[in-house]
């Protein structure tokens, strides 16, 4: 009997372990508290399908109801086929004006709620729009709401390997599981759609960017139609990594020269495989001629021509290419901020009308904070789709709380002026600027193995930042972190909202203060990008390494973008050259990353270059012990294993800080040669202690303190 006890109590307490670190993300539809159901939601009673054609989205949705909202409410919620009072009715109407085929509307009347949508899909969103309001026990009477996706495509991009290994991912293995596929289905992969689907998200490309031809085998496509299986009924499409010289490693070819025909042939050939195995199959994410990676550079051809190779075949499908301008070569002569802008721009108009020309928000590469890419607004003709980070490559990795949904909202709301003001880059993707026919977001996935998915508990509000902002790109950052606070932490407490939204809030800025004040970039130690390194030099190609970007000497510290320069400014708006181009008028935040400036030059503060240096640095560390000291201060209101794990997050990001501040201290220092301001405090080691400290090693291995 004691054996049966003790058995039982350690699958107890397991099951409330696993219910403390987060698995279900926002979708933790537990039980509301009793008055909240009585006073807002006791009327609904059970769902009526009306005017509908079962599929298997619709019946997933009657799935999703049903138990969710019975969770919610603690009753049986049940499919009726008469019409009763406190009934939610699904309703299709293909003429239903001012939606498209993923919107719905919402409306109450007299204790009744009906979603209406074009499709079944429209119906899901609805569906999980109403649970998600009910779950953060917001109002619902007297409801009358529209929604419609601004943005066609929105996707997630897993930089995810065969062999499970992720690309800049720091939450463990990929949850895509190749081996076990497609015979086992991990219940894993109906969680992630789940989640994915009730914050809007409609694709997935399964397979990293740095392709594997592999991908493409006839075994691996049974795979892929196994995962497609299951995330049909979420209205989730899913998307391959096609490397490009896979006619030759797959096919036996000898070239994989776009224009050459049999090689147009064996990809039109393969194309046609892929849909008999899956009807809905998206298209192809493309990386190409970019950090060693295969493409028509090779045969002399440019990026039109091979897009359009196989935009071709997939045309007829409905499917899509997303060719990423993320370019850059070390045989390339020129400043890694212009690669882009000058091999992609002349080719405006010349893509294909199914293919999207996927552009990273900045012209550099993830940086903690970069100007919008000149990109945007440059190709009129073209669509432009904005690649976002959600993993966090130069952000700490998967140990910083950095609240993405600012600087996703900072780019977004940049404005390009290139069709006067206000043109932001959200009205360039969402095609409103330029009538882009169609549109496209994609997100580096943060997703892994870990419990939670994502490791550090707050980096789930970014996965959902993004998914809010595809669907809609100009919500507002504090709205949104409000709503993911609501979903995760449901006991309402406001001290524990308030702290949670305050980290979400302040947390990017922070990072940047303690990483790369003032418009540094790109001082992160080599390879791994984890950690200071604005020392990092080469003796094979100076023009790519921290101490290209700074620059800094005894007189003077930045990247002069100017025409003094290498005229990278010259690729923007004449309007955004103007403010940025001058010094007086540059915002403080890119003062780097266009000028070359004096240590003495005199800032908007009243504190000069030096100074100001410093003081973001301190703030930088300020802000994270303060973060830290406001969590530890809810200790109270949170499971326990919960808190434990952010707080022990908060632990590594504090020192980190103040790593980070004390490295490029002690060394801009050590290039300045001036003394510090009076009341800061020098770093307590040398330079050579930094760069000891700073040594590459395998990604995910701490330095020792």
């Amino acid at each position: 009997m004691k054996q049966i006890v003790f058995a039982f109590l350690l699958i107890f307490s397991q099951i409330q372990l696993f219910g403390q670190s987060g698995y279900n993300l926002w979708t933790d539809y537990k039980k509301l508290d009793a008055n909240v159901i009585a006073t807002e939601y006791n009327f609904i009673n059970s769902i009526l399908v009306s005017n509908t054609k079962d599929d298997e989205v619709l019946n997933n949705t009657k799935t999703i109801l049903t138990q969710n909202l019975s969770s919610l409410l603690g009753k049986s919620i049940k499919i009726e086929k008469q019409k009763k009072t406190g009934q939610i009715t699904l309703t299709i109407n293909k003429n239903a004006l001012n939606i498209g085929n993923e919107g719905f509307t919402l409306t109450s009347t007299n204790n009744a709620l009906n979603i209406e949508a074009k499709t079944s899909t429209g119906l899901l969103y609805g569906a999980f729009y109403l649970i998600n309001k009910i779950h953060r026990s917001e109002k619902i009477k007297n409801i009358k709401v529209s929604e419609s996706p601004k943005i066609q495509n929105r996707i997630l991009n897993h930089w995810d390997n065969i062999d499970r290994t992720v690309e800049r991912g720091y939450a463990g293995f990929s949850i895509f599981n190749w081996h076990e596929l497609p015979e086992y289905e991990d219940p894993r992969y109906e969680d992630y759609a789940m989640a994915n689907a009730s914050i809007g998200i409609n694709g997935t490309v399964l397979t990293n960017v740095n392709a594997n031809a592999i991908v493409l085998r006839a075994d691996y496509l049974d795979k892929t139609a196994a995962l497609a299986n299951i995330f049909r009924k979420y209205g989730i499409k899913v998307y391959l990594t096609a490397r490009f010289s896979a006619p030759i490693e797959l096919g036996g070819l000898k070239t994989a020269d776009p224009l050459d025909p049999q090689v147009r042939l064996w990809w039109k050939n393969k194309i046609d495989e892929i849909y008999q195995k899956i009807p809905d199959f998206g298209g192809f994410l493309v990386k190409a001629n970019s950090e060693g990676q295969p493409g028509p550079q090779d045969y002399k051809r440019n990026h039109a021509d091979g897009a359009n190779m196989l935009a071709e075949p997939l045309k007829k499908y409905g499917g899509i290419v997303m060719w990423r301008a993320f370019v850059y070569s070390h045989e390339v002569n020129e400043d890694r901020f212009k690669q882009a802008y000058k091999e992609f721009v002349p080719l405006d108009g010349q893509f294909a009308d199914n293919v999207l020309v996927q552009v990273k928000n900045g012209p550099i590469d993830f940086q903690p904070r970069e100007p919008f890419h000149p990109m945007f607004g440059a190709m009129p003709k073209t669509p432009l789709m904005l690649e976002l980070q959600i993993t966090k490559e130069y952000l700490g990795q998967g140990t910083h709380l950095v609240g993405l949904a600012k600087m996703y909202e900072e780019i977004l709301q940049s404005d390009t002026h290139v069709k006067g003001k206000g043109t932001t880059v959200a009205k360039i993707i969402d095609g409103t600027a330029h009538d882009y026919k169609i549109t496209g977001i994609a997100g580096v996935a943060n997703i892994g193995t870990a419990f939670n998915s994502t490791g550090n508990l707050f980096g789930q509000a970014d996965w959902y930042a993004f998914g809010k902002l595809a669907w809609n790109p100009y919500l507002d950052a504090r709205n949104i972190f409000k709503e993911w606070t609501a979903a995760t932490f449901p006991n309402r407490n406001k001290k524990l909202s308030d702290v949670s939204n305050w980290l979400l809030e302040h947390s990017h800025e922070a990072c940047v203060s303690y990483m790369t004040p003032l418009g540094l970039h790109h001082i992160m130690a080599e390879g791994h990008h984890f950690g200071p390194g604005p020392w990092v030099d080469s003796l094979f190609r100076a023009d790519w390494t921290s101490v290209y970007y700074h620059k800094a000497n005894k007189d003077s510290i930045g990247f002069d973008s100017k025409i003094t320069g290498t005229n990278a400014l010259s690729q923007f708006h004449p309007d955004v050259q103007k403010l940025y181009g001058n010094l007086n008028s540059c915002p403080d935040e890119y003062l780097l990353w266009f000028h070359r400036v004096p240590w003495t030059h005199p800032l908007k503060s009243g504190r000069n270059l030096w100074e100001e240096l410093v003081f973001r640095y301190d703030q930088g560390v300020t802000k994270a012990r303060e973060m830290k000291t406001k969590w530890d201060a809810v200790e109270s209101l949170v499971e326990k294993e919960t808190f434990r794990s952010v707080r022990d997050h908060l632990i590594i990001q504090q020192k980190e800080a103040q790593w980070w501040r004390d490295a490029c201290l002690a060394y801009f220092q050590s290039r300045s040669q001036l003394a510090f301001p009076v009341g800061t405090i020098a770093p307590p080691h040398e330079v050579q202690y930094y760069k000891k400290l700073s040594y590459p090693y395998s990604p995910g291995i701490k330095p020792k303190w």
